[in-house]
């Protein structure tokens, strides 16, 4: 962090700023209420289940700059996941275009009517029947590595979304879904997302989905989690010595959580839903921000555990 730029390494789970269900359990909510980091620019995005390098502009000046490179392809990304399977052999390279088949839902597939994208892959190591890859998109297309390796026929190893039978036999490879419409496979992923969106559920229960087309999809339910959502870590400053605290004049975190502010109508249909804690494994998907290197800066993140660093030689890549 400097006076500018405030880089971080997201841990999965967390969404990037407010959306949806969550508000207070963002990166930029966090960010201002135990860092005193208020009114940061975000520069580019992360999914909320992928980990890794956010950079956010303290200045607009600087925060446009940052854009700017980004827009124009000045700035090389490297990411780094785990896939199902052996992954082939040398430099794979993805040209498929991508569209979003519903902005509503948020997912994309490969389509001819797409836009450009582009994206290498290399093995860099294997753990089991899985592969770690090492990812470099040149594009920055919504869900592009994630889709691309659904494409080539290696999906993220716990992707929910992309590594599912709602997309076909086949999950999507080659772009094969089954022979469905984009408007029934909308309907299916729609219905995926009621069932497992941690709803009305209470106890050990299982909730199935019926999917039209013979997917079927079903969610476990595990035991809450007894531990506090990981804050986001700050990634190494300009002036080391210093200690975030320092140099945001802000010594103490505030987590202080009032009941008494929470209120409840009972005439609203969102305050009479149960929704259950989810369990580690819809906290985490095996993809990782590792590296963004653009024009006169450089930034890299510590690598996950399933990332298997021990084991590979990050070093030589």
């Amino acid at each position: 962090m400097d006076k500018d730029i405030v880089v971080v390494n997201k841990p999965a789970s967390i969404p990037v700023h407010p959306c949806g269900r969550y508000r207070h359990n963002t990166v930029v909510f966090i960010l201002a209420k135990e860092h005193n980091l208020k009114n940061l620019r975000t520069i580019h995005r992360l999914d909320r289940l992928t980990s890794g390098l956010l950079l956010f502009g303290r200045t607009a000046e600087r925060a446009r700059e940052l854009e700017l490179q980004i827009r124009t392809r000045q700035v090389q990304k490297e990411y780094v996941c785990r896939v199902e399977g052996r992954f082939p052999d040398g430099t794979v390279e993805c040209n498929e275009k991508i569209d979003v088949v519903s902005y509503k839902i948020g997912v994309c597939k490969v389509s001819p009517k797409g836009k450009d994208c582009k994206t290498t892959f290399k093995r860099i190591g294997e753990v089991g029947s899985d592969s770690i890859v090492l990812c470099k998109p040149l594009t920055g297309r919504m869900h592009q590595i994630r889709v691309h390796l659904q494409y080539l026929g290696y999906p993220i190893s716990n992707d929910p979304l992309y590594n599912h039978e709602v997309f076909g036999p086949l999950k999507g490879k080659g772009g094969d879904i089954g022979g469905i419409t984009e408007e029934q496979l909308i309907s299916n992923l729609i219905s995926i997302h009621n069932a497992e969106n941690w709803l009305g559920l209470e106890g050990d229960q299982i909730v199935s989905a019926e999917i039209k087309g013979g997917a079927t999809s079903t969610s476990v339910v595990e035991n809450p989690l007894n531990s506090e959502t990981a804050a986001p870590v700050i990634s190494e400053t300009l002036e080391p010595n210093n200690a975030t605290a320092t140099q945001t004049c802000y010594e103490e975190p505030d987590r202080s959580f009032d009941p008494k502010k929470t209120t409840s109508d009972p005439q609203c249909s969102e305050c009479k839903i149960n929704y259950r804690d989810p369990g580690t494994k819809d906290l985490i998907m095996y993809l990782h921000a590792w590296k963004y290197r653009g024009v006169g800066w450089e930034y890299e993140t510590e690598l996950p555990d399933w990332a298997c660093s021990s084991s590979i030689d990050y070093d030589q890549l």
